[in-house]
């Protein structure tokens, strides 16, 4: 159970050595109150010498048990020189009254018989016989085995989950299932109105709640309810959101836990939570078990595992796999599970039958994105103006976690400059320190190489507007951000497929940086680092990957089952190797040719354009319209961008 959901969770809890010091307390109060002031202060006395002190007149009164004898001495015999040193040991202030000795008798009934004559001749005023020892006594002598039994329970009631220490992480409890229970009685407040976008996904997921709830609406034909969904997609697009709201819109117990809360170091403790887990939802029947990032537990068989034994993890998945659809399964327990790593999962976990549905949740789309700032703005509070059909066309491959970070970080900088709303600037900067870091206004940078930056950034800018298929230039900036000394925003089209030649296009663009130091210095810097790894990336995609290269030819090397990364050899020859070096370089060395001839005829546009850069520092689509004309490749109805080229942070896109 989450925290605002435990019982008596507010209620104090009791401490077992309270019970244990009171109980020692106890025994030292009650042995001081009933031996006196015995502990430290009666002295060992000699049968002679007391005979001798009872015919002298000393000796008051003589208590005695079968072995011990306890003396008090008259008050007249205390007060004298001979036992004056007695006195000196009070205890907390008190008067030492005795005993003043303790005698060993040896035989009970001669000792009964030296006092019954002392008294009768008068030199004893009296004497009685007592047990041999009184409640006290017994107490402090079995007191450190009560010490010893005591700390054993309590050790106990730790070890098997009890007293303060809970359930949770003792050692008799370690094999018992660490899910968090939510049912209809608990406030779950996240719904599917809090889903924006995903439509596909919630259409299948709300379809397991509607069973859950009408059942009879599904069986009266012969259907049967689905054992188990799957949500695969990349991370941030909301499948945990999406469990919650099943969570909340579910009116059955709810069982949520991690792929990792099964991990453990002793053997067997896995496979023993998992038949914990479904043992608590049977008897809570009909209910949804959510185990987030499955593939902690759910990876394939074998693939990790040289030593050839078998190890913890996969007797965790076979017992999972048995639970899910075995003999003794459960018809009415629903797995829902999460991750992005869908690959590398063992192919008896994703058969039919266990997980009967794999429901991918994708980066959303222009419109969904919309509704996800719709969501996300409800709490904020904005100016009244605010176009959000705008933002989402300027957030392409932004995922749901993304836009609540960017509406969030709009807040923060809104409250930074002491504004009652948000506005469009505001998300605008968001935007921009999330794609590119924190603007570095401070950092000294020499005019020889702000130029030189300046120059880089003007070569992107002219190569892409150049290029048909490459993405629409928004922004150039000189300005630090984060690890870049400058950068250039773009907007680039929400494609579902991508051709050969827009790849060489985006290629061709991203060596313009190189290709502009090359024509104006003819030296070329480090400044290109991030340039070349984003276009070998590239290149290595279309000769490897997707099959682009004519010389290669229609073949792939990509695995999408991931058991290529635990194989020693790779899946082509020393030749194709060479082959495949070689296309790779001929494609960036053929683009990198390309950028420099398309510069060198825009020669003085592009060093207008470095100029420009290095008078503003931030310049916009409209600064290079000014300076090389409307772009032709532009689409009637795209979107248009007005924004003040004076302002140093107007407009953001993806990097």
């Amino acid at each position: 159970m989450s925290e605002n959901m435990k019982p008596n969770q507010n209620k104090s809890r009791f401490n077992p050595w309270v019970l244990y010091g009171s109980i020692l307390v106890i025994i030292l109060v009650i042995n001081f109150l009933t031996n006196g002031s015995s502990f430290g202060n009666s002295r060992q006395l000699g049968l002679s010498k007391l005979y001798e002190y009872v015919d002298k007149g000393y000796v008051e009164k003589i208590d005695f048990s079968r072995t011990v004898a306890k003396v008090y001495l008259t008050p007249d015999a205390q007060k004298s020189k001979e036992f004056e040193s007695l006195n000196k040991n009070n205890i907390l202030g008190r008067e030492n009254a005795g005993p003043q000795f303790l005698t060993d008798i040896g035989d009970s009934k001669i000792f009964q018989e030296k006092l019954d004559k002392a008294t009768a001749e008068g030199k004893l005023k009296e004497y009685k016989s007592e047990p041999d020892s009184n409640w006290g006594d017994i107490l402090i002598s079995f007191l450190p085995i009560i010490i010893i039994i005591g700390f054993w329970l309590f050790m106990m009631r730790r070890m098997t989950g009890g007293g303060a220490g809970g359930g949770g992480g003792q050692i008799f409890s370690i094999g018992k299932s660490k899910a968090k229970l939510f049912d209809e009685k608990n406030d779950i407040k996240v719904t599917f109105k809090d889903v924006a976008g995903l439509e596909g996904a919630k259409e299948e997921i709300v379809e397991i709640v509607e069973f859950l709830k009408n059942p009879e609406k599904y069986t009266s034909i012969g259907g049967k309810i689905p054992k188990g969904a799957l949500l695969v997609g990349p991370p941030g697009t909301g499948k945990t959101l999406l469990a919650k709201a099943v969570a909340g819109e579910a009116q059955v117990p709810f069982f949520s836990l991690s792929g990792s809360d099964f991990v453990e170091m002793f053997v067997g403790v896995g496979a023993s939570r998992v038949r914990d887990l479904f043992k608590q939802a049977k008897e809570k029947s009909p209910a949804i078990i959510f185990i987030d990032e499955i593939d902690a537990v759910g990876r394939a068989r074998g693939k990790s595992n040289f030593s050839g034994s078998n190890d913890e993890r996969e007797n965790t998945l076979n017992q999972l796999l048995t639970e899910m659809d075995g003999f003794g399964s459960n018809t009415n327990v629903i797995v829902l599970a999460a991750t992005n790593r869908a690959e590398i999962l063992d192919k008896a976990l994703l058969r039919a039958g266990r997980f009967d549905r794999q429901i991918y949740v994708d980066l959303p789309d222009v419109k969904e994105r919309e509704a996800i700032f719709n969501v996300h703005l409800r709490n904020i509070k904005k100016v009244d103006n605010l176009d959000i059909d705008f933002l989402s066309k300027q957030t392409p491959g932004f995922s749901g976690a993304d836009i609540a970070n960017v509406c969030n970080e709009a807040a923060l900088t809104a409250a930074r400059k002491d504004k009652k709303e948000v506005d469009m600037q505001d998300f605008l900067d968001a935007v921009d320190r999330i794609i590119g870091g924190l603007e570095k206004k401070n950092k000294i940078i020499s005019p020889e190489e702000k130029y030189a930056i300046a120059i880089h950034e003007a070569g992107h800018a002219t190569v892409s507007w150049m290029c048909e298929h490459a993405s629409p230039l928004v922004k150039v900036t000189i300005v630090p951000r984060g690890q870049s000394l400058g950068a250039a925003w773009y907007l680039p089209a929400e494609r579902q497929i991508v051709r050969t030649e827009q790849m060489l296009d985006e290629m061709c663009a991203t060596m313009g940086g190189r290709a502009a130091e090359k024509i104006i210095f003819d030296k070329i810097s480090t400044g290109a680092l991030s340039d070349l790894e984003k276009v070998t990336k590239q290149a290595k995609a279309m000769v490897t990957i997707y099959g682009l290269n004519e010389k290669l030819g229609n073949i792939t090397y990509y695995d999408s089952s991931g058991q290529s990364e635990y194989s020693f050899a790779k899946p082509y020859s020393e030749e194709t190797a060479r082959v495949i070096d070689q296309e790779i370089s001929s494609l960036i060395e053929g683009q990198y040719a390309r950028a420099i001839s398309i510069l060198s005829e825009n020669r003085d546009k592009l060093v207008q354009l470095a100029d420009l850069l290095c008078e503003k520092e931030v310049i916009f689509k409209q600064d290079l319209e000014n300076i090389f004309g409307k772009r032709p490749f532009d689409k009637e109805g795209a979107v248009e961008i007005n924004l003040n080229s004076e302002t140093k942070s107007e407009n953001n896109t993806e990097l």
